[in-house]
């Protein structure tokens, strides 16, 4: 396997709804993620997760981004292309 492996996750035209509800779910998958991830550390530990803690304000804050990018484009009536490009890079533990 190589070192470094790439898989394209988004890539195309879209409308702004359908560029904003691709961007919107992955987003709120992120933040879920954390959040569950947190509330899991509280359960077991009794401590909240660092990192998740860290990531989820992040997230929200990129996510309104997205809301405004997508007002803007809406407003302008534009398209948009997306692409995402997933990068897994293999580390030693």
């Amino acid at each position: 396997m190589n070192n470094l492996e790439k898989l394209t996750l988004i890539e195309g035209n879209f409308t702004t709804e359908e560029a904003k509800e691709i961007l919107h779910n992955v987003f709120m998958t992120k933040i879920k993620f954390h959040e569950h991830k947190n509330f899991s550390s509280i359960e077991r530990f009794g401590k909240d997760d660092a990192t998740a803690v860290n990531r989820i304000p992040e997230l929200k804050k990129e996510l309104q981004r997205v809301n405004e990018i997508f007002a803007w484009a809406q407003q302008h009536h534009k398209r948009l292309h997306l692409s995402s490009e997933i990068q897994i890079s293999f580390i030693e533990e």
